[in-house]
């Protein structure tokens, strides 16, 4: 019933769509504390991989727990004949976690320990973000050559629809799981990511001084869902899932922008995916466009004197579709903005300027890769606001 609710309120609400006025937002920056704080945490490299996330098992397993028992709810409510595929996710997908390189699979393994929430279900939660997540991310540097990175992370497109709130249900969900974390080793920072507790893989994240990541999904026939079975039956496991060989990349000390570029564009992935990519120097970002194999392109900033890049879930030298238009407004509102008053400010501003800001907004995160400064706000879209 949830399913076919919101399948409707989808089709009704494109039917009379129309086109809204479009405003660049200021004055948005710093947001209220009290709706967009997001706590940081720290996670000791020098744990065994088992026992890195105990603590916080602890205090997050409630929220946890209640995302993972909605999915499958709402998996049930689709079809009641799913049951068997939910018995199998219990009894046979944790399996996977032994399959997974080392050591994200003996970190989910660790989380279930404390959770007590089933391994195959955290795995399922992990598998989510590698096929499932809509984004914007900016890279773009100011007047003096200070680099910015950028995004928003939009996520829960058609899992249930709450029309008594006006919301994405798994977005609420969400919400309280949104985290920051430092990884250190040695008692020193290594790198900072934000993530959703419980996810072990990196959709954003920042080495202070190197370089910054941020992972967007993208649509294509030979999507994730081709590698994800090709890995479970085991035919092809010589391909990487796309948000942990971007913690790979934070894990190498080795690492500089442009070693992470070439690392993002060449690696054989599982799913199709956009990697943007920023570094603390002058001009240095990118948009690698990846199908499974191999980039379908590279887009690097300064090209054809371009001050800053942008990508939602859309091939830039395409046209997006028209009911999912979100790069437009985002364009206009940094050339607005202008490379003069690029800042953390600005970039919140262009982030809540809807439809860059919609329904499915969980965070907006904003990242300078110089010194590895990082804010985290947790985002709302007032109603009215497009659902995606």
């Amino acid at each position: 019933m949830k399913l076919l609710i919101c399948l409707l309120f989808l089709s009704v609400t494109l039917l009379v769509r129309t086109e809204p006025e479009q405003v660049c937002e200021n004055g948005k920056y710093p947001p209220d504390p009290s709706t967009s704080f997001v706590p940081t945490y720290v996670v000791n490299l020098d744990l065994p991989p088992s026992q890195r996330w105990q603590e916080l098992s602890r205090k997050y397993q409630k929220p946890l727990s209640a995302i993972v028992t909605y999915i499958k709810k709402f998996v049930l409510e689709f079809s009641p004949k799913l049951q068997k595929l939910i018995d199998l996710i219990d009894n046979k997908l944790g399996l996977v976690a032994d399959s997974l390189p080392e050591p994200y699979g003996e970190e989910i393994k660790g989380i279930a320990n404390a959770t007590n929430i089933e391994l195959g279900e955290l795995v399922l939660y992990n598998i989510f973000y590698e096929v499932f997540t809509l984004c914007t991310s900016i890279v773009g540097e100011d007047s003096n050559g200070k680099m910015y990175h950028a995004r928003n992370l939009d996520f829960g497109l058609f899992l249930g629809w709450d029309l008594k709130n006006d919301t994405w249900i798994i977005s609420e969900l969400l919400r309280p799981l949104i985290m920051n974390i430092n990884y250190t080793k040695g008692g020193e920072l290594k790198y900072k990511t934000v993530t959703f507790f419980g996810f072990v893989g990196l959709i954003t994240g920042v080495k202070p001084n190197a370089f910054s990541v941020s992972v967007n999904e993208r649509f294509n026939a030979n999507g994730g869902y081709i590698g994800l079975f090709e890995w479970f039956l085991n035919i092809n496991r010589k391909q990487a899932w796309t948000t942990l060989v971007a913690r790979d990349c934070f894990e190498n000390d080795d690492m500089d922008f442009n070693h992470v570029v070439k690392t993002l564009a060449n690696t054989p992935l599982i799913a199709p995916v956009y990697y943007i990519i920023a570094g603390p120097v002058k001009q240095q970002g990118a948009i690698v466009t990846r199908d499974r194999a191999k980039a379908v392109d590279v887009w690097l900033l300064g090209s054809n004197n371009t001050w800053f890049i942008a990508e939602t879930n859309y091939d830039h030298w395409k046209n997006p579709l028209i009911i999912d238009d979100r790069i437009t407004p985002c364009n206009r509102c940094m050339n607005k903005l202008g490379k003069e008053k690029m800042s953390f400010e600005g970039l919140f501003n262009v982030l809540s300027s809807k439809p860059v800001l919609n329904k499915l907004t969980v965070y907006s995160a904003l990242i300078e890769p110089k010194t590895g400064r990082l804010e985290t706000y947790i985002q709302y879209c007032p109603t009215p606001c497009d659902p995606f």
